[in-house]
C-alpha cells in the first residue's frame, strides 16, 4: 500500500532527509506525515536504548496562543495547573471537554509572558482552542507556527546535541528550554540572522534522555538535520521514530491509540497530571484553578465505577502487530475491555501490552484472555509502569 502525500496532509522539514536516512514506512499523524520504521525494528530499538536515534516528529504541530489573555486561557484550557509556569519551562497538560474526556495530552511552552505552545497529539486542538477563545471573548490569537519539532533520544542523546550546539545544553533540566539561533552549516559565525532558529527543549517521547528541537524556520529543516546528523556519527546516532516497545514499557501514552473518545484522565493512567483539588495548604494546591471539564471529573473520581487503563503480560509466541483494538475476555468468556497496544518487549523478553479495562478486572494479578493471530491466550494485568525485572 503506498501512501499518497496531498494539499491536505503536510510533510515536515525533515521528511526527506528522513527518507533518504532509510526510513521506509510511515503514516498519517496531524494531518502530517511522520515516518515509523527502517523496516529493522530491532536495530531501531537498540540504536534508542544503547546509542542515540535522530525522530522526524514535526507531525507534532504546534498550536500557538498570543495575546493579553493567552495565560488565562491556557489555564482554562488545560486541566493541568499552569498558573505558575514560567518562561522557559514545559509542562505536560492534558485537555478535557466539559464532560472530563481527553481531548489531548499536549506539552505546554511559555515562550515569553504572552505566547504559548501547545505541541500536540493527535487531535484538531487548534480548532478546540479557537472555539474556546472566540466563546470566551479571551483577547488572543491562536494560530499554527512556523514550528516544526525535531527529536533527539537516547542515552547518547546529550552528546549528540553537545556535539552539534554547545556544551550548554548538557545544563538543560528536564522540561526546561532555550531560544537560540545556531549558525546554518556553510554560514560564516557572527550571521545570526542568517542561522537556524530554534526552541531546544529537554524533553522527549521515549523513556530515554532526550531533547526535542523546535524548529523556528520550515525553510532550515534540512540545514538542522544536517548539522545533528554529522554531529551524531560519532556517537552512533541512527534514524528512527517514536519506538513502541519501548514506549510501552516505559508507559507513555498514546493519545487516541490507548484511549478512546470517552477515556478521562484518571482512566488513562495519567490523573496525576490533573490539578483538582481546592487550596488545603499542601504543597499541589490549585486554588480555584478553573478548567474546563473539573466539575465533570470531580464527579468521575467519586463514582468509583470507571474504567483504568493497565498493562497486560501475554503468553505465547511474538504475536503480529495490533491493527485495531482487540477484546479481552474473563476466563469464562465474558468481555471486560479491549486492549489498546501491543509489543514484544526486548527488555522484558515477553509480550506486553495496554488493555482499557472494566472494574474490577484491571486489578493486579487478573488472569484473563485475548485472542490474538488466531490462539487464545492467558494475558495477566500488571500495574504500570512496567516492572517485570524483578
Amino acid at each position: 500500500m503506498e501512501l499518497i502525500v496531498g494539499p491536505r496532509t503536510k510533510i515536515t522539514p525533515f521528511t526527506d532527509r528522513a527518507v533518504a536516512a532509510g526510513m521506509t514506512k510511515a503514516m498519517v499523524y496531524n494531518h502530517t506525515v511522520l515516518p515509523i520504521s527502517t523496516g529493522d525494528p530491532a536495530a531501531e530499538y537498540r540504536a534508542l536504548t544503547e546509542a542515540a536515534v535522530i525522530w522526524d516528529v514535526g507531525c507534532e504541530r504546534q498550536v500557538q496562543i498570543a495575546g493579553p489573555d493567552a495565560h488565562r486561557l491556557m489555564t482554562y484550557l488545560c486541566a493541568r495547573d499552569l498558573r505558575d509556569l514560567r518562561v522557559g519551562m514545559a509542562r505536560y497538560a492534558p485537555m478535557c471537554d466539559h464532560q472530563g474526556r481527553l481531548v489531548n495530552d499536549p506539552m505546554a511552552l511559555r515562550i515569553d509572558e504572552t505566547t504559548f505552545w501547545l505541541s500536540i497529539a493527535d487531535s484538531d486542538v487548534l480548532l478546540w482552542a479557537r472555539a474556546v477563545a472566540g466563546e470566551g471573548g479571551y483577547d488572543v490569537e491562536v494560530t499554527e507556527p512556523d514550528v516544526w519539532p525535531l527529536a533527539v533520544q537516547g542515552p547518547r542523546a546529550e552528546d549528540v546535541v553537545a556535539a552539534a550546539l554547545g556544551d550548554w545544553v548538557r545544563e538543560l533540566r528536564f522540561f526546561r528550554f532555550v531560544q537560540c539561533v545556531h549558525p546554518a552549516l556553510g554560514e560564516p559565525e557572527g550571521q545570526q540572522a542568517a542561522g537556524i532558529p530554534m526552541v531546544v527543549c529537554r524533553s522527549g517521547w521515549s523513556g530515554q534522555d532526550g531533547f526535542e528541537l523546535f524548529l523556528m524556520d520550515g525553510a532550515k529543516g534540512e540545514q538542522l538535520w544536517d548539522l545533528l546528523w554529522e554531529a551524531g556519527q560519532p556517537f552512533g546516532l541512527g534514524v528512527g521514530a517514536p519506538n513502541n516497545p519501548e514506549r510501552i514499557e516505559s508507559f507513555l501514552l498514546s493519545f487516541g491509540g490507548d484511549t478512546d473518545a470517552d477515556t478521562d484522565p484518571d482512566e488513562a493512567g495519567i490523573g496525576r497530571f490533573v490539578s483538582l483539588r481546592d487550596d488545603d495548604g499542601g504543597p499541589e494546591a490549585s486554588t480555584r484553578h478553573d478548567f474546563i471539564g473539573k466539575a465533570a471529573l470531580r464527579a468521575r473520581r467519586a463514582s468509583g465505577g470507571q474504567r483504568r487503563l493497565v498493562g497486560l503480560v501475554i503468553g505465547g509466541d511474538p504475536p503480529s502487530p495490533l491493527r485495531s483494538p482487540r477484546s479481552v475476555q474473563s476466563s469464562d468468556g465474558h468481555p471486560v475491555g479491549t486492549l489498546r497496544a501491543l509489543a514484544r518487549s526486548p527488555r522484558f523478553d515477553a509480550n506486553i501490552g495496554l488493555a482499557l479495562l472494566d472494574p474490577p478486572w484491571f486489578a493486579p494479578s487478573t488472569e484473563l484472555r485475548v485472542s490474538l493471530d488466531g490462539t487464545d491466550r492467558v494475558a495477566t494485568t500488571t500495574s504500570l509502569p512496567f516492572d517485570l525485572d524483578r
